[in-house]
């Protein structure tokens, strides 16, 4: 038989906004006592909350092991879901009538490699500090499985920077291209002045993300070229190539505009590449909602100024 009572609890339950921001700090958390200190309640009102959104979900969501809290499946499917809708509430309330960058004081959102965000955070930061005081950037890592999930994930964030090659039919603006070199270590002793392609063929290797959605173009066409690296160690970080290079025998491609960053603290240095490594395009893509919003359109005409002054520099 249908419970229509129990229909009409659920429905003011997902309207409680309250109940939302309680279970994000919850799952966060994952104790009753340090969520409620967090959201500044008392326990008893958080504890109420929790037994509110384990009857919505048929759930415990956090179950007692030992003498801490540990998430439910359910609940650590459900903790990115929570994040992504309160900062989508976020984005809903901090819309303005008319959109002014020096008084607006909204949030954006981008996921980036730390490759993108070292070249352009700082650019993009000051650029927000000079003509947008009170605006909010978080620059977030993004990972393998945001190729897959594009299309949701940009519902979610305000844009992503990746490169052309991963994904198709959706907005996008070019942003700054790169090239790309291979970092060895400084007292390799295989490698001299110049690497070749015999050293690529026998020498082991460090990639950056290697799986078949996500990869360096550059590395996908050395296989295409007959060469099937070796590979040692797979690193989802640019930044973090040194520490696996120095003192090894081992190769990585790097972007040749971040080598200068990577070679600064000695132990590794960049040499070219000794094929036509295909250069990279790095772009801002964004969800079709969000073509005609002024305020994306004024963050990605900023992105496109800092990759401006980025390319004026390199040159």
């Amino acid at each position: 038989m249908l419970e229509i009572d129990t229909i009409d609890k659920k429905a003011v339950l997902n309207l409680d906004l309250n109940l939302l921001v309680s279970l994000h700090h919850l799952l966060r958390e994952r104790s009753v006592t340090r969520a409620a200190q967090r959201m500044n309640l008392g326990q008893p009102a958080l504890s109420a909350a929790l037994a509110r959104l384990r009857r919505h979900f048929g759930d415990q969501l956090l179950t007692r092991v030992g003498n801490h809290y540990e998430l439910t499946p359910l609940a650590a499917r459900l903790r990115p879901r929570t994040e992504a809708a309160l900062a989508g509430v976020e984005r809903v309330f901090a819309s303005e009538p008319v959109f002014d960058p020096a008084t607006s004081q909204a949030t954006f959102r981008v996921l980036a490699s730390d490759y993108a965000m070292s070249l352009l955070g700082g650019r993009v930061g000051r650029l927000l500090a000079e003509r947008a005081p009170n605006m909010r950037l978080r620059f977030e890592l993004h990972n393998p499985s945001v190729i897959d999930t594009a299309d949701e994930v940009l519902r979610d964030v305000d844009a992503l920077l990746l490169p052309h090659g991963f994904l198709t039919d959706l907005p996008n603006l070019d942003v700054f291209s790169d090239t790309w070199s291979c970092l060895v270590a400084t007292d390799n002793p295989h490698v001299g002045d110049e690497l070749t392609m015999e050293h690529l063929a026998e020498l082991p290797w460090v990639l950056t993300y290697h799986s078949p959605s996500a990869f360096t173009p550059a590395a996908r066409q050395l296989q295409m070229l007959g060469i099937e690296p070796d590979v040692q160690v797979v690193v989802e970080s640019f930044l973090a190539l040194p520490s696996f290079i120095a003192g090894t025998n081992r190769i990585a491609l790097t972007q040749t505009k971040l080598a200068p960053l990577l070679t600064a603290g000695g132990g590794v240095r960049a040499l070219p590449c000794p094929y036509d490594a295909v250069p990279l395009v790095e772009a801002l893509w964004w969800h079709p909602t969000n073509d005609n919003s002024p305020e994306h359109a004024w963050l990605r005409s900023i992105f496109a100024e800092a990759g401006q002054q980025l390319a004026d520099t390199s040159d």
